[in-house]
């Protein structure tokens, strides 16, 4: 009897085993699955057009560019919700905005610039007329281009110097 009863404490005692091992290898989630599940969660999104995703050993990588931090944030947020995601590295630049347009100087703050920028040019004659600078008079051609580019830096829309003769 006493050897039966160490044979069946045994044969339990093999079958815990058994048990927590096989429960305790729980297979975990491939990358590729984990990549295809970050792509689902994101592109509901519209603001992950320009993003991309990879997955190395549960660790994702996102790349791309986003209109605003926010943007990259959320984005960062929802790749980090995905399950079996260990971490992610958010590597998304956030878009510088778009230029501003020239700003053209307004006609009479435009005029009042350029007579102070002719009036070491006596022979010289500026008229301005929705913001191009017209050139008339005489002017030696080593003053030209000092003239010229006194007047390019009040950012006219133009200057116009072909009435303007050169010696």
């Amino acid at each position: 009897m006493k050897n039966t009863m160490n044979k069946m404490i045994a044969a339990l005692m093999v079958l815990c085993v058994l048990t927590a091992a096989l429960t305790g290898c729980k297979s975990k989630p491939k990358d590729a699955d984990l990549k295809a599940a970050i792509e689902t969660a994101i592109q509901a999104n519209t603001m992950a057009s320009g993003v991309t995703v990879s997955v190395e050993k549960g660790v994702a990588t996102l790349s791309g560019q986003v209109t605003d931090e926010t943007s990259k944030q959320t984005l960062d947020k929802t790749t980090a919700s995905v399950m079996g995601v260990k971490s992610v590295v958010n590597n998304i630049t956030v878009a510088a905005p778009p230029a501003g347009p020239v700003v053209v100087a307004a006609d009479d703050a435009l005029t009042t610039a350029v007579k102070d920028a002719t009036k070491d040019f006596p022979t010289v004659v500026a008229t301005v007329s929705d913001g191009v600078v017209t050139l008339k008079g005489e002017i030696q051609k080593a003053n030209l281009q000092k003239l010229m580019m006194t007047l390019q830096a009040l950012k006219p829309k133009k200057v116009d110097n072909s009435q303007l003769v050169i010696k």
